[in-house]
C-alpha cells in the first residue's frame, strides 16, 4: 500500500512524514515517472508489504538525505528494510530471487499479506 499515493512530494521538516517512516519500516525514495521506480512498488504491492514512498522528485532536501542515507547512490529508486539499505530496483528483485527478501523483512518484524 502506497502511503503518500497522491499527496506530492512531503517538506522533509514535515512532522508527519517522520511518523510515516516510523510505522512504515519499508522505505523506498522515487520520482514520479521512473519505470523501475513502478517496478520495485509492483513486487512490494504483489507480496502485501506496507511502504512509505518519498517522492525526491523536485525536492533537494529529501533527495540530499536519500543520497546520503544510500552511501552516495544518486538513482531512484533507493529501498530501505528497516535500516538495511537494500539497494535500487534490480536489487531487490536480486534480493526476492535469491531468497533474501522474506527473512529479512521477518527479521525486522514486517508481515506480508500478498502472494510471493
Amino acid at each position: 500500500m502506497d502511503l503518500l499515493s497522491g499527496l506530492g512530494p512531503k517538506p522533509s521538516n514535515n512532522p508527519d512524514l517522520a511518523t510515516r517512516a516510523a510505522m512504515a519500516q519499508v522505505e523506498i525514495y522515487t520520482t514520479r515517472f521512473c519505470g523501475f521506480c513502478h517496478s520495485a512498488k509492483a513486487l512490494l504491492t504483489r507480496k502485501g508489504i506496507t511502504f512509505l514512498e518519498i517522492d525526491v522528485s523536485g525536492d533537494l532536501q529529501e533527495r540530499s538525505k536519500m543520497i546520503e542515507r544510500a552511501n552516495g547512490r544518486t538513482t531512484v529508486p533507493q529501498i530501505f528494510v528497516g535500516s538495511t539499505h537494500i539497494g535500487g530496483c534490480d536489487d531487490l528483485y536480486a534480493l526476492h530471487r535469491a531468497g533474501g527478501l522474506d527473512p529479512l523483512l521477518a527479521a525486522e518484524g514486517i508481515t506480508q499479506g500478498g502472494s510471493t
